[in-house]
């Protein structure tokens, strides 16, 4: 065990987050993390409702351990999704995209921990003013939607630290126990993890974007549709087309028409690696297999304290 603010805050064994994913992170992938120690978190991005609080109940059946609930606040059924975490008794919820002014309070009150993503600076800060429990600080390595600053993970987790006194998450670029260490070292109290738990028998996403992930070499991604709404992909022919439609002057119109809806759906859950979308970060490049979220929680623990071993006998 790791005794430090962001396990003491969680009550987790060890300072690891498992990201809130969306078509990956249900209620399988949160139970096995949290059993092992970590912080298991449902990612409600691409849940309805009901469906959300199917997966809640679930997991409270699967665990005993504490897990958290991942809300996006552009959402269309937010307060749904709020309603039912505090209906169901959800003690931490990772809050993004978005104020967080407009929930923090609410959830406080009603007893639950609040954690705020960022992708820069600016928006810690207001973050700390809202009064949040804990931020997570995501870098330009990151999969899925990022920030438009493209700052990364070396940067921004010390610019952070300098600046705010709240515990602090590092994301984006961490998949192995030297990763965690550096993070820690530059500022981080702990580390939340996407990427690497897209690769587990317990992820809810297709195999075939598994095995894409597994696949995946350094420079198969690349962050794009800045004007939408900036995402990490892997090259696929969807992606070809995202920078054929560029290169011919493409305008935030057509670029929504070529997007249209459920892409994301398509590649990750449905398996569909030629016109999905498949949102997954840089170190994709450094996953190599598919494993159970246990072993992967152990490998990365293990390679922790030995880094930090040896590093101690320089």
């Amino acid at each position: 065990m790791i005794q430090n603010k962001i396990t003491q805050l969680f009550k987790i064994a060890y300072p690891i987050v498992q990201g809130g994913m969306v078509w990956t992170s249900g209620w399988r992938l949160a139970s096995a993390v949290s059993t092992h120690g970590g912080l298991g978190v449902i990612g409600a991005g691409s849940m309805y409702p009901e469906v959300l609080r199917e997966h809640i109940q679930k997991c409270k059946s699967a665990t005993d351990k504490p897990f958290g609930v991942n809300i996006p606040m552009l959402y269309p059924d937010i307060g749904q999704l709020m309603d039912i975490v505090v209906e169901e008794d959800v003690k931490i919820v990772f809050t993004s995209a978005g104020n967080p002014k407009t929930w923090t309070g609410f959830l406080q009150e009603r007893g639950i921990k609040v954690v705020h993503v960022v992708s820069s600076l600016k928006f810690a800060l207001k973050a700390q003013d809202a009064g949040v429990d804990a931020i997570v600080a995501e870098g330009f390595e990151a999969g899925g939607h990022n920030g438009r600053d493209e700052t990364t993970t070396m940067v921004l987790i010390p610019a952070l630290r300098e600046k705010i006194s709240v515990p602090l998450i590092a994301a984006g670029g961490i998949a192995t126990g030297s990763a965690m260490l550096a993070a820690m070292v530059l500022g981080a109290d702990g580390v939340q993890i996407g990427s690497r738990f897209v690769a587990s028998s317990e992820a809810s996403n297709h195999i075939n974007f598994k095995e894409a992930v597994v696949n995946a070499k350094e420079g198969d991604t690349h962050l794009t549709l800045k004007e939408l709404a900036p995402v990490r992909l892997i090259k696929n022919k969807f992606y070809h087309e995202v920078q054929s439609a560029y290169a011919k002057g493409a305008s935030v119109v057509e670029l929504k028409n070529l997007l249209g809806r459920g892409r994301a759906k398509k590649g990750m859950f449905l398996g569909d690696l030629d016109d999905g979308e498949l949102e997954i970060g840089q170190v994709s490049a450094l996953i190599h297999d598919i494993k159970p979220a246990a072993q992967i929680i152990d490998e990365i623990m293990n390679e922790f304290h030995a880094r930090k071993k040896a590093i101690s006998g320089l």
